[in-house]
């Protein structure tokens, strides 16, 4: 009989435990589930708890790989767009709860004399993400989010999206391929002066360094720009 009953308990423990991570994934991924439908996202729920427990003291973190474990098992999606809706959700909150960091300014931009420009690097935001997307969700997100009746079809189209939070809001755009390779350029810490080479190749040499300062305005102006190392050395090799 006792034992009997601590197989029951068990039972009860381990079906509580699975509706609690359920749960956390509802909380964590919000528009996903209304897109999904509640049986489909709960069979996609189980099988990611099954392939990846939690391992973490919080349940806030829980479903940091839900998009790549969809990538692999198409089966549990009915759109592949969902992938890219899930990789956009998650990023939106970890951008949410990204360390603060001090932005940097316009004046603090303009004393940095002309010959030192070449050998700067800027560092972004800690909030700041690049995703690299195959569907549109950004407008299904939107509309789900602010609670439009009609939800537009997710279209094929290969992009990038940066996500990145402002004040206590989180951001999001999608980019043109000279911005892409300039958010790179700046997430990679290479200089201004490789930036500037790196977007000649999308701008032509000659208008490369005012399309880099406009850049770098435009970043000002959404927050995404934080300290500025001054005559930075060059990275290290990296040995593989």
């Amino acid at each position: 009989m006792l034992r009997a009953h601590g197989v029951a308990q068990f039972g009860v423990y381990r079906h509580a435990y699975r509706a609690r991570l359920r749960g956390a994934l509802r909380d964590n991924f919000e528009v996903l589930p209304v897109v999904m439908g509640d049986d489909a996202f709960d069979a996609l729920a189980n099988a990611y708890i099954d392939a990846h427990p939690s391992r973490h003291y919080s349940l806030r973190w829980f479903g940091h790989a839900l998009g790549d474990f969809m990538a692999r098992h198409g089966s549990l999606v009915d759109h592949p767009a969902m992938t890219d809706l899930a990789r956009m959700e998650w990023a939106l909150r970890t951008a949410f709860d990204a360390a603060p960091a001090t932005l940097l300014t316009p004046a603090e931009l303009a004393a940095v004399p002309a010959q030192d420009w070449a050998q700067l690097v800027f560092t972004v935001h800690p909030s700041v993400q690049l995703l690299d997307l195959q569907w549109a969700v950004g407008p299904v997100w939107h509309a789900l989010k602010s609670g439009t009746a009609e939800v537009p079809p997710p279209e094929a189209l290969p992009h990038q999206l940066l996500i990145w939070r402002q004040g206590m809001n989180t951001q999001w755009k999608s980019l043109t391929a000279t911005e892409t390779e300039f958010v790179q350029c700046l997430l990679g810490r290479k200089r201004f002066g490789a930036v500037c080479m790196a977007l000649s190749g999308h701008v032509g040499e000659g208008n490369a360094a005012s399309a880099a300062v406009q850049l770098i305005r435009n970043m000002l102006t959404d927050g995404t720009l934080c300290t500025l190392v001054p005559n930075a050395p060059h990275p290290p090799a990296t040995v593989d």
